[in-house]
């Protein structure tokens, strides 16, 4: 399995800037406009992909008064799954402009499909990959269909266990897909830090051998941050124009200054990791000259002994190393030593 993967011309993975993803949603809030207006925030913020949703009320489930279909506590408490989904979806007839407007824009835009229609539409508009939602990822024919376009999938991985995870990466291998994204995900809206488990990002990758990431549920970008610096090199939060236009995702998603702050603090954060080594940096040379080392205090007169009376272990950075100080006491000097001399060997008997 390729450590790197292609989207729209953009390599992803370890040896490359982190790939973030402005994940829309409904942030849209019902308004074309509105979300055209996203696309615009999010390429200025710096994000490489805007991320929308494909699905209607009719292909996520059924209209039904049964309890199991009703939404108890959290943000969408006393909702049916049916008016949820018809208020917070992105409608097909929209989705040619939204691409358009991308491409217009320079940004990369594709979607979460939530069944074949979504697929056979994205394919329909050149969808450059593909993202497997959280709770889609137990669908394996859905993702066997999506892997047989050959497009890149992100996989979020959010409430699957890890037998789970294995046949959802399976079942994008056998349908042909080889460039595999699997993002660490808690399913939570929004998810407490202390609830994140950041070391699975790593362990994802290397228990797949595939590119690992973060879908970050949680507030602010704190934690997509850490994420980077424990080898993320995906990173999709949701994004809004206003917390205030409230909305299905507005409460956990961010606003285009704090997604400018993302794009900016992850880049930084994975330049800053580098790799391991002991070498001196460029950045540290002009600071050697204030190291310690050996100097004169008092002038010393050719024959004389030095002692830590004459001599001293004192910055700058010019004369012997402070471990030959000891192996100097004692020693006589060659000639003349003027207070504020280095020392070195050719002035030692």
């Amino acid at each position: 399995m390729s450590k790197e993967i292609v989207i729209a011309g953009r390599k992803i993975g370890p040896d490359h800037p982190p790939y973030i993803i402005a994940e829309l949603s409904a942030n849209h809030n019902g308004d074309l406009n509105r979300a055209l207006q996203h696309i615009e925030a999010a390429k200025a913020a710096g994000a490489d992909a805007i991320k929308i949703q494909t699905y209607t009320a009719d292909t996520m489930t059924i209209e039904c008064d049964k309890p199991e279909f009703k939404i108890e506590g959290g943000l969408w408490d006393g909702y049916s799954l049916y008016q949820l989904y018809e208020e917070a979806h992105t409608p097909y007839e929209w989705h040619q402009a939204i691409f358009e407007k991308a491409r217009e824009l320079g940004i990369t835009c594709f979607s979460s499909p939530f069944d074949e229609t979504a697929v056979d539409l994205l394919e329909s508009l050149d969808a450059p990959a593909y993202k497997i939602a959280s709770f889609e990822a137990v669908d394996l024919p859905l993702i066997r269909r999506v892997a047989s376009t050959g497009k890149p999938m992100i996989i979020s991985t959010g409430m699957a266990n890890l037998a789970e995870i294995e046949e959802a990466v399976q079942a994008a291998k056998s349908g042909g897909c080889d460039q595999i994204v699997l993002l660490h995900c808690i399913s939570g809206y929004p998810v407490p830090a202390d609830q994140s488990n950041l070391h699975t990002v790593p362990d994802l990758g290397n228990r797949f051998d595939v590119i690992s990431g973060l879908s970050d549920h949680t507030l602010g970008t704190t934690v997509s941050v850490a994420s980077v610096a424990l080898g993320a090199s995906v990173i999709e939060k949701h994004f809004t124009l206003s917390r205030e236009d409230v909305g299905p995702d507005s409460s956990f998603s961010l606003e285009p200054a704090e997604l400018a702050q993302l794009c900016n603090d992850t880049k930084t954060a994975w330049q800053a990791l580098g790799k391991a080594g002991y070498e001196r940096k460029p950045v540290e040379e002009a600071n050697l000259t204030f190291r310690r080392s050996v100097y004169a205090i008092k002038d010393i007169v050719a024959g004389e002994a030095l002692t830590s009376e004459n001599i001293k272990r004192i910055r700058p950075g010019f004369g012997l190393a402070p471990k030959h100080y000891p192996e100097l006491l004692g020693r006589c000097a060659k000639t003349d030593i003027e207070r504020g001399t280095p020392l070195s060997w050719d002035l030692i008997d």
